[in-house]
């Protein structure tokens, strides 16, 4: 026997349902701590004479970077976009990164009324120790790694969890096992099917994902429809306000040319569409707006999030 036919009716209210919830949600930002990364390997190939006018290196040519999250709620869904460098590792590592501030992960949550069980979902935009390190937590004992949200489902792309599983020589310091394998062992883990080079892949009502291959495989670019303005957490393709010029790169970027593909379409669509870009690392600048000049994308404005979404 055949099933019928799904009305119109029916698909229109599933629809409208849908939309209304996108419509509901509301989003925080969320800080994680701050930390210093050495300007040239920030910047590759552009002499430190020019990027230096746009980031200013301390005595050992350390800058300073932030990791920012968002925290979107739905309402009866709440999802946390990357989770920070974490807790976890020893002294020795952290005190290659000089991390300084007084926010943390779980502290920021918190102070937005909320607590880890409340996390549904975890969205990972890559496995770099800076973006998913607080997505795993070490006992007290210091014998034993489990997700940091029990409740949540943690989100990644087939292809970058590959690739991070079984790192190139290039990447290997950036994929650290204890952040990546105890997520699967949990039982926690799902997978972000990419259809194309440059698709975008809808996970959530209003939140679709950008694939940008430069920096590393598959790399998710999280775009969110929020309150009649599209929203981009930038994470990696974009740095910092500062790297809005083409040739400015990182060198961590395994693929630089793909990088410069990826950043020209990101940063084209941002500039017609007048989208707003939220920036994971640039501790000066939440978010920015984008235009066309003589010279290519340039920063047209940059705000706080409150100053844009209140």
């Amino acid at each position: 026997m055949e099933s019928p036919p799904i009305s119109f009716g029916l698909f229109y209210t599933a629809y409208c349902y849908i939309r209304c919830k996108a419509s509901l949600m509301q989003i925080h930002t969320i800080e994680t701590g701050n930390f210093k990364l050495d300007g040239g390997a920030m910047f590759g190939v552009v002499p430190k004479s020019i990027w230096s006018k746009h980031k200013t290196p301390d005595a050992n040519n350390m800058c300073s970077w932030t990791m920012r999250c968002l925290l979107v709620d739905y309402g009866d869904r709440l999802v946390l976009i990357d989770t920070g460098m974490g807790d976890k590792q020893s002294e020795k590592f952290f005190g290659y990164y000089y991390l300084f501030g007084e926010d943390t992960l779980l502290k920021s949550i918190e102070q937005k009324g909320y607590s880890k069980e409340d996390i549904t979902d975890v969205v990972l935009t890559h496995l770099h120790f800076d973006h998913c390190g607080g997505a795993v937590s070490l006992d007290r004992n210091k014998e034993r790694y489990y997700p940091t949200f029990p409740n949540a489902t943690y989100w990644s792309c087939e292809e970058h969890w590959d690739w991070a599983v079984n790192p190139n020589d290039r990447e290997k310091a950036s994929f650290l096992k204890e952040n990546i394998l105890p997520l699967q062992e949990a039982g926690q883990l799902k997978f972000v099917t990419r259809k194309g080079r440059w698709s975008k892949e809808e996970l959530f009502p209003g939140f679709s994902l950008f694939f940008a291959d430069g920096h590393t495989e598959s790399q998710m670019i999280p775009y969110i429809e929020y309150k009649g303005k599209t929203l981009i957490y930038a994470a990696d393709l974009l740095p910092s306000a500062a790297h809005i010029p083409m040739p400015f790169v990182m060198g961590y970027d395994v693929r630089p040319l793909e990088t410069l593909k990826d950043k020209k379409i990101f940063l084209g669509d941002a500039a017609t569409k007048e989208q707003v870009i939220f920036l994971e690392h640039d501790i000066d600048n939440e978010c920015i707006r984008v235009h066309e000049t003589e010279k290519g994308v340039r920063l047209q404005e940059a705000h706080t999030f409150k100053d844009i979404f209140g």
